[in-house]
């Protein structure tokens, strides 16, 4: 069979979730109202928190749910599903209610994501495509801040379209950074898309082409006065790399009255040479030379070469970043928490698991951010059952939950519900906001975090707790099925 042109999403699915789906309707369960929560149990790299991200392509897949007739064709070649289940995969769309963090928030494990209210069937044929995009995303993104953070205060371009997994990976991986932090990318199609500014100047084959190293900084300086960051590193560094940079500068940028420009390295001991490079550029005057570094760089590499007092004011982060290199998998899961009777009522369900960070928390429930009023900074996370409000007028104890001996009085606060409804009956009831207004909000809502908590090393743990009405659900299902 010839490949389509457009991959349809929707058949980006997990098979099993098409076997249930048959099951449920089989069983005249497919409408039967069910919640699941999309979450996370552990921060990667041993981070303090995580940061949200990827909601706006899990937007775009519901609202295009549907099965084309070559789907239902294929479907039909498994000899699995009679027709009026495929009749009904026919008619298909997602007619549920979504509720999510916006993008950019910092996110705790164990607190829902995404909570997903919808019909048995819809709701789980959107669990791989929900996964991919939330689990992908905020693993970029996440490992972006922790870049941007230990740049502190200089810029971060993403270099690693060549290295990611596959396009998609480079594409939206370039996006996911943006909104962690960085200042830009080298992928062009994903400013193309999304806006993510793209930026670049040469590679060393670009030097190799002339027959000096100098007329190719010349041709360069000539052709983009206004962009000329040369790389000065394809053959000797400190004794023809920098030094024909100068050269360049001096015959092409001076007599323009052009003072922007900048050298990069890509190999050998960068701190030492930035260290070198930095004096040679101060001593022929051309202290406003920016200085770029790259070469298979990460949060640690950069806090090192700082550390070592590296003179460098831009990083170029590639592969490492890209790929979440340091551990490249953010381990989100979809969870059944809930159901509807026939009238309503909503029934809480439970996962239990002998590894204890596999029990789920049941229930459709509310996440809260508590802010202090007198420094802005949230102290903790509040989960409670969906029906339930926090009084922000007077103090309240929270437990860390998993030292439930281990207690905390919050006073003085702003109670913040930390999830916005996305979809309504199916219909997007949400605007989805502009990649540099997610970037612009996640860099705030970090900022809000106490020091202690963005540690890199044995970081300050953050309580996330249970209201009292939420904890007797949990554990009284606990003892029940236990």
């Amino acid at each position: 069979m010839e490949r389509k042109e457009r991959l349809n999403l929707s058949m980006l699915f997990d098979f099993y979730e098409m076997t249930m789906a048959n099951g449920y309707f089989r069983q005249g369960m497919q409408d039967r109202i069910t919640y699941f929560d999309v979450f996370f149990r552990r921060v990667p790299d041993g981070g303090g928190f995580a940061i949200a991200a990827g909601l706006e392509q899990l937007v775009e897949y519901i609202q295009d749910l549907h099965f084309d007739e070559e789907d239902i064709a294929y479907l039909r070649s498994k000899n699995l599903f009679q027709e009026d289940f495929l009749d009904y995969l026919r008619h298909f769309r997602f007619t549920g209610d979504v509720w999510a963090v916006p993008e950019g928030t910092p996110v705790f494990p164990g607190e829902p994501l995404v909570t997903v209210r919808a019909p048995a069937s819809q709701a789980q044929l959107i669990e791989t495509y929900a996964l991919l995009a939330i689990n992908h995303q905020s693993l970029i993104a996440t490992k972006a801040n922790r870049v941007v953070r230990a740049a502190d205060g200089r810029t971060v371009l993403e270099f690693g379209s060549r290295r990611a997994q596959g396009e998609s990976g480079a594409i939206v991986g370039a996006r996911a950074a943006y909104i962690g932090g960085v200042h830009g990318t080298a992928c062009a199609i994903s400013d193309q898309l999304y806006g993510v500014p793209a930026a670049g100047t040469m590679a060393h084959s670009w030097v190799q082409m002339f027959d000096s190293q100098y007329e190719a900084f010349k041709t360069y300086c000539e052709i983009y006065p206004t962009n000329a960051v040369l790389l000065v590193d394809t053959y000797n560094t400190l004794k023809s790399g920098v030094p024909d940079a100068i050269r360049a500068f001096n015959d092409v940028l001076k007599p323009r009255g052009i003072t922007k420009c900048g050298i990069r390295l890509d190999s050998g001991d960068i701190a030492y040479l930035t260290k070198e490079a930095r004096k040679m550029l101060d001593a022929a005057g051309w202290e406003t030379c920016t200085i770029s570094a790259s070469n298979s760089l990460d949060e640690e590499l950069i806090r090192d070469l700082l550390l070592q007092g590296a003179r460098i004011d831009a990083f170029g982060v590639g592969e490492r970043m890209i790929t979440a290199r340091s551990e490249p998998v953010f381990g989100g899961v979809y969870k059944l928490v809930a159901v509807e009777d026939g009238d309503g009522t909503i029934v809480p369900k439970i996962k239990i698991s002998e590894n204890v960070a596999k029990i789920t928390t049941p229930h459709y429930k509310k996440l809260y951010r508590f802010f202090g009023n007198d420094t802005g900074k949230a102290i903790a996370d509040y989960l409670t059952i969906h029906d339930e409000t926090v009084d922000d007028s007077k103090p309240l104890v929270i437990f860390d939950p998993d030292a439930t001996w281990k207690k905390k009085e919050v006073y003085d606060f702003t109670a913040k519900e930390l999830q916005v409804p996305v979809f309504k009956n199916g219909e997007l009831v949400y605007q989805l906001p502009s990649l540099t207004e997610i970037r612009d909000y996640c860099l705030q809502q970090v900022d809000t975090l106490w020091d202690e908590v963005k540690r890199f090393d044995n970081p300050h743990k953050y309580y996330v707790d249970l209201s009292q009405k939420l904890w007797d659900v949990k554990h009284g299902l606990l003892e029940k099925n236990g």
